[in-house]
Order: C-alpha cells, then sequence, then structure tokens
C-alpha cells in the first residue's frame, strides 16, 4: 500500500516545535547552571567569606567555637613543645565535679572532660581524662562525691585515640572489669602508631576480648539507656561522637557530645575535608531527631564550667543553660564545618 505524504505544513509546524522545546531545553540548562552555588577558587577572599560565614553563624552566644577560624600550624608540634604544653594544661587546678542533667555528671579536669551517664543498670562514661592518676582522683573521686558508685562503671566510651582522652582507660577497664569502646580506625592507630605519643599519658588500652570495635551508628546499650555511637572522622579518622537522651527536672532533651574538634594534625586537607563532611552530615541528624544540647571533651568549647557553675547557684526549676535548642546546635556544627572550609582553603594557597 502506497503511504501518503505529509503535508509541507505539517513538516514546518513540526520542525518548528521541535527547535522550541530544544531552545527551552537550552534556556532551563543554562538557568539551572546559574543557580547552582559556585565554588570558591582557594584565596584570601575564600578565607574571609568562610570566617565571614561562621562568624555570622556564631551570633554573640557561640564565640568560643571561632578559635577554630584562626590559622592552624601546617606542622605538628615537637615533642619538647607537646610535652610542655601537655604539663601545663595537666598542671592546672580542677574543677569541682557537676550534675549537669538528671542522669548526666561532669567529672572532669580543667582542660580535658569527662562525663558519666547514669543509667538504671550502672554508668556509662564518656572519655577518660589524660591519666591514671586523673582517673583516680577527678572520676573516681568526683563520682563519690556526687553520690556515684564508680564500679557501676560498665563501659568506658573513647571519643578519640588520642591521649587525654584514653590515659585514664587502662586503669578503669582493669579495676570495674569495664568495657572500652572506640572505632575500629582509632584502635588500629593506638595500636600501631599513635598520632601523639608523649610519656605524660602512657600507654593506650589494650583491646580485649569484651572491648568494643565501633561502628558507625553502633548503640551501646545500658538498662534505660542507649548512646548511639557516630562516627565524626577529622580530629581523627575515627572520631566518635556520642548521641544519647537526658533529663532536667524530668524534661528529656537529646544531647550530642561532638567527639573531636581541633585541627592540630598538620596540613590535612582530605582530612579537613572529612571534617566539613561530618558537621554537614550531623547537622542533618541534629534538625531530624531534635538535638537541643551540645556537649564537648573540652570545657572551653561548650563552657560546660561556668554552666555548672550556673546550675550550682540557680533555684529549680529554672532553665538548664545546657540546653541550647536545635537552632542553635546547627549553628555550633556551621561554625565548625565554616572554620574548617576556611583552614582547608589556607592550605590549599601554601
Amino acid at each position: 500500500m502506497a503511504q501518503r505524504k505529509k503535508p509541507k505544513t505539517a513538516l514546518l509546524l513540526n520542525t518548528t516545535a521541535l527547535a522550541a522545546v530544544a531552545v527551552a531545553l537550552l534556556q532551563g540548562c543554562a538557568q539551572m547552571r546559574t543557580q547552582q552555588p559556585q565554588q570558591l577558587v582557594p584565596s584570601e577572599a575564600s578565607v574571609a567569606s568562610h570566617v565571614a560565614a561562621a562568624t555570622r553563624a556564631a551570633g554573640s552566644d557561640l564565640k568560643p567555637l571561632l578559635t577554630l577560624c584562626k590559622p592552624a600550624p601546617a606542622t605538628r608540634p615537637a615533642q619538647a613543645e607537646l610535652d610542655k604544653g601537655l604539663a601545663a594544661f595537666i598542671a592546672k587546678p580542677a574543677p569541682p565535679p557537676g550534675q549537669a542533667f538528671d542522669n548526666l555528671y561532669f567529672v572532669g579536669a580543667d582542660w580535658v572532660s569527662a562525663w558519666a551517664i547514669k543509667t538504671s543498670d550502672g554508668i556509662i562514661l564518656i572519655d577518660a581524662l589524660n591519666t591514671q592518676a586523673e582517673a583516680a582522683a577527678l572520676i573516681e573521686g568526683g563520682m563519690r562525691k556526687l553520690g556515684l558508685d564508680p564500679a557501676q562503671i560498665k563501659y568506658v566510651i573513647v571519643t578519640h585515640g588520642h591521649g587525654d582522652h584514653y590515659g585514664g582507660a587502662p586503669y578503669l577497664a582493669e579495676k570495674y572489669r569495664a568495657r572500652v569502646v572506640m572505632s575500629e580506625a582509632d584502635w588500629t592507630m593506638t595500636e600501631t602508631r599513635l598520632e601523639f605519643a608523649t610519656p605524660i599519658w602512657g600507654a593506650p588500652p589494650k583491646r580485649g576480648p569484651g572491648d568494643i570495635s565501633a561502628k558507625d551508628g553502633d548503640r551501646v546499650t545500658l538498662g534505660d539507656t542507649s548512646v548511639t555511637l557516630y562516627l565524626t572522622p577529622g580530629h581523627t579518622m575515627g572520631t566518635i561522637s556520642p548521641v544519647f537522651d537526658v533529663t532536667s527536672n524530668g524534661q528529656k532533651h537529646r544531647a550530642m557530645l561532638w567527639g573531636g574538634t581541633g585541627f592540630n594534625f598538620g596540613k590535612d586537607v582530605p582530612r579537613l575535608d572529612s571534617y566539613i563532611g561530618a558537621t554537614q552530615r550531623m547537622g542533618a541528624i541534629v534538625q531530624s531527631q531534635r538535638i537541643d544540647v551540645l556537649l564537648s571533651n573540652h570545657s572551653n568549647i561548650d563552657e560546660s564550667q561556668a554552666k555548672l557553675a550556673a546550675l550550682r547557684q540557680q533555684p529549680a526549676p529554672a532553665a538548664n543553660p545546657f540546653v541550647l535548642g536545635t537552632p542553635t546546635v546547627e549553628r555550633a556544627l556551621a561554625v565548625m564545618g565554616g572554620c574548617a572550609q576556611a583552614q582547608r582553603d589556607r592550605f590549599l594557597m601554601q
């Protein structure tokens, strides 16, 4: 059967319509390209832009975090400098222990913190300070002053493999048969080559059969309490940031302890990229879980000493200064991420 030819007018209309579609697609693609944020080329201007964004996010209430925006050294400290600095930090008088929430207690030193979570079946300790002597005097002694029994320590979560956090862990693990929890990456680092080795800290914990190599999203559950462990690499490549519930005057809040803050690892751009990614990812988790409490393992970061002092002076049931609100916790992560971006650009320009 012979095929009927299409009229020339129809062909012209089809061609015109196709051309119009093509133009629309090209215009749409061009518009999408203009709407996408452009990656700033590392420069003094990009550094200033990141610092300015972090400063805006910090507002007037998160200024301690802006110390991260100061230029970080490209090399790690020499051994003598490291030892001298640590000795000076450890020599500072320790603050009194304190109760931050109904189920959370500060038992730390002046420079570095340790936190005890009281559960219905014992205590989960987060970090173990610099040395056995500090663990005995401040963690055990602090718990007793607060009415807690150190013999109830069942887990010691080490947020990252630096000695100011694992220093007292071997002592507590041996004395109380507590299980040490650390990420696989930081277990491996402490078992092979320490990032910072100094006799002031002594040897790291040795992984035993009951100890735990934590993966992202793992939970440590004791009695009525579960602590979710998120890997937030950067400060070390195996840094853990625990998330758990706390209560204040019977009201529940969701807390996150950021497991490693500073950029003391020298010129390592991939590591800063990991840190930036961790702040962005945890920002989404903060929003989805309505996390409204941000803690640190260094009290100059979360101002825990001042907040504990305020709680001691406040009549119950006054507002708890540790409760920041979810938007503020999100801003804190934006500050840390912005400062990390500024530091990454500084290193890329070197």
